[in-house]
């Protein structure tokens, strides 16, 4: 058992990281005070190979493995969450291509996504329907070689900037629940598209979110993505991928709560003496670090079990349960003990408070993870 990351990983890691102090760090608070998604910082990161890094080398990808991709949206979110997400976030929903798409669908979607090019989306979630997967209504209705979709999605990442999107829709409303659905790839820009962004946001206000309307939205067969019938497991299987991102960008924000945590006491002078110096300081510090590398393991090996081909969908769901405990409870920390201070802009702690709570909502809220995992135990 070997714990030591590669040294091609650990430079991976050093690269991100410099590449998120020098472009992603001075551009945060400006995005998240004007909500700004941020395409320049993204195309560069394009160019750096930042995006898609757990995507093959033969697609345009970095061939990095989910761990890559797992240490790259560490270090982004250490510096922003919300402009970290503009970039690991690009290829949102290629992950359904890369295991169920055809090689032509690949070869023509992924390699603009990972040059920074262009924007996917997936569009799953619907406004009466979240955790609800089977809740979903969007209908795509054939219609000789073409597929018609209507219906409305909801706090979809990448919403307004994506150039195509995968849509979850009803295609046998007939069959039971889960093989009645279907995914496609979709245009942004398909007649009967209405994109509209959902703005004041608690948090990740630099990543764009929307609210996308379908209305008699046409496209073709060969849009289909794997097997008529087969969306449901399909999203299945691109969640439990998927909270491995979600689990590192709680990671990422846990390190960069206990830095600033960790800097502030240092310089700071409470009844004469320095922060640090108090014995309650020392118990909330050591709290957060214990918390940070109990979460870095279990989310390293989940992403480490995808590319073995060993995939452990509960340590996943697990991880993202973790993150969102974690960078709760070290935000929550991070403002305590920066007092007054941490509840104002001039410092980071407060953005990273009002971004922790994302982490505890999407890719599953954290009951979810916790009722999945329960009727696991139960089952054996």
């Amino acid at each position: 058992m070997d714990f030591e990351l590669s040294n091609e990983m650990k430079m991976l890691a050093d690269m991100a990281y410099k590449f998120a102090v020098k472009e992603v760090e001075p551009a945060a608070q400006k995005a998240d005070e004007e909500e700004k998604y941020t395409p320049e910082i993204r195309k560069k990161a394009g160019a750096n190979g930042l995006i898609g890094c757990w995507i093959p080398e033969e697609y345009g990808g970095g061939g990095g493995g989910f761990l890559g991709n797992t240490i790259i949206t560490e270090q982004l979110s250490r510096a922003c969450m919300g402009i970290g997400l503009n970039i690991t976030a690009a290829t949102f929903g290629c992950e359904n291509l890369y295991y169920y798409g055809t090689e032509e669908q690949k070869k023509k979607y992924f390699p603009p996504v990972c040059a920074g090019e262009t924007v996917c989306a997936g569009a799953y979630t619907e406004p009466n329907a979240g955790t609800d997967v089977a809740g979903y209504k969007t209908r795509a209705v054939q219609d000789g070689d073409d597929y018609v979709i209507t219906g409305n999605k909801m706090f979809i990442t990448n919403g307004t900037v994506c150039d195509w999107m995968v849509i979850q829709a009803i295609t046998d409303p007939d069959q039971k629940v889960h093989k009645s659905f279907s995914q496609f790839i979709v245009p942004a820009d398909a007649p009967g598209i209405t994109r509209t962004k959902i703005r004041g946001k608690l948090g990740i206000r630099a990543s764009d979110t929307a609210e996308i309307a379908l209305d008699g939205v046409r496209v073709p067969r060969e849009n289909l993505i794997g097997k008529r019938g087969a969306g449901f497991h399909q999203l299945m299987h691109f969640f439990d991928i998927t909270r491995v991102m979600v689990a590192a960008q709680g990671l990422g924000l846990s390190q960069a709560c206990l830095d600033e945590s960790v800097k502030y006491c240092k310089e700071r002078t409470v009844f004469g003496k320095p922060l640090g110096s108090f014995q309650i300081t020392l118990q909330k510090l050591a709290e957060m670090w214990i918390k940070i590398e109990a979460l870095r393991n279990i989310t390293y090996k989940a992403a480490w079990l995808l590319d073995s081909g060993k995939p452990d969908y509960h340590l996943s769901a697990m991880a993202k349960y973790l993150a969102g405990q974690t960078a709760v409870f070290c935000a929550n920390l991070a403002v305590e003990l920066h007092g007054g201070y941490g509840y104002i802009e001039e410092y980071k702690v407060q953005k990273f408070y009002r971004d922790a709570k994302i982490l505890e909502l999407y890719e599953g809220t954290k009951e979810a993870e916790i009722m999945t995992l329960g009727k696991v135990l139960l089952s054996h």
